[in-house]
């Protein structure tokens, strides 16, 4: 599990243990944290980027499933930081590919995004042809595509998992440009205003990271592969929505309006085929979701917020 230190990454890997594999983890601790990676996963510290250290822990390791989930994911902040996002993103899948070759890994499961969708028709299908609108889901939607030639070409079985907007317990809350519920929540347990761009009208459905580690883990381990699957939250709600639901979570808290920023402005999925390959789905409803989240972040030591050197002012 690449990643697994992060916030996706160690929910998936914890959900595979209890499922009786082994893991092993690569994360080099940018965005995520020690504390994160299971006990008992075997873990790799390193950047993506060095393929040496790559093809170093596939010779060990010698995974028959590879679940790619690290990425830098500061979306918004992609448009500042291209030449970084490129680099960690696309680099680094560059060189899991070509551990995956060398070393005949059966299958990849790839974390994409929402964000290939851009301002698609919503709610997104997943047979809608990819069109981001900022350098981050297009480092999303070359990464697909490549995996589809890796496959083609290798015999390597792949599965690209779309996830949108996912939240809860174990979420980076020290990064203050990823994850608008985690952005919400630190501010409002810090006694701070919760910011919002615009008037809050922009949509967006959240998903709780217990539904979306429980159905990355079912797809990777299941027969089936060769498919595009958009897995997250059913209910599309406006920010300024998610923002009272915050504040009911955490406790009283002021709202400020920013001045709006380019960004899609209404992002949702729809999920048949998630349910065709899993039956019925059961999401975790958010009231339920944020009170888990809350009582998780009230008790924790947040730190010093994540800097980023931009290239572009």
């Amino acid at each position: 599990v690449t990643g697994g230190a992060g916030f996706i990454g160690s929910h998936v890997a914890r959900r595979l243990l209890t499922e009786g594999h082994d893991v092993s983890v690569i994360d080099d601790f940018s965005g995520g944290y020690r504390r994160n990676v299971p006990v008992d996963a075997s873990l790799y510290r390193f950047n993506l980027t060095d393929h040496a250290a790559v093809d170093f822990a596939f010779e060990k390791a010698e995974p028959e499933l590879v679940i790619h989930c690290a990425a830098y994911a500061a979306e918004g902040l992609s448009h500042w930081m291209r030449r970084y996002c490129f680099t960690q993103n696309m680099i680094s899948w560059a060189n899991i590919a070509n551990a995956v070759a060398r070393h005949d890994v059966r299958r990849v499961v790839a974390l994409s995004s929402m964000s290939v969708y851009g301002s698609n028709q919503v709610p997104f299908t997943e047979d809608l042809t990819p069109a981001p609108e900022d350098p981050y889901g297009a480092t999303k939607a070359a990464m697909e595509a490549d995996l589809r030639a890796l496959g083609a070409v290798q015999g390597t079985e792949w599965i690209i998992v779309r996830p949108h907007n996912v939240y809860g317990p174990g979420q980076n809350l020290a990064d203050p440009y990823r994850n608008v519920v985690a952005i919400f929540m630190r501010q409002a347990l810090s006694g701070m205003p919760l910011t919002i761009f615009g008037a809050g009208s922009q949509v967006r459905a959240f998903s709780y990271i217990d539904d979306v580690a429980r159905a990355i883990a079912a797809l990777a381990t299941a027969e089936k592969h060769g498919y595009v699957v958009n897995v997250g939250g059913d209910e599309p709600i406006p920010i300024h929505e998610l923002a009272r639901r915050v504040i009911a979570a955490t406790g009283p808290a002021e709202v400020i309006h920013l001045p709006p920023r380019y960004e899609v402005r209404d992002a949702w999925c729809r999920h048949d085929v998630l349910r065709s390959l899993l039956g019925d789905w059961e999401t975790t409803d958010m009231t339920t979701g944020l009170g888990r989240m809350a009582e998780w972040a009230k008790g924790l030591e947040i730190g010093p917020l994540r800097k980023y050197e931009y290239e572009v002012t």
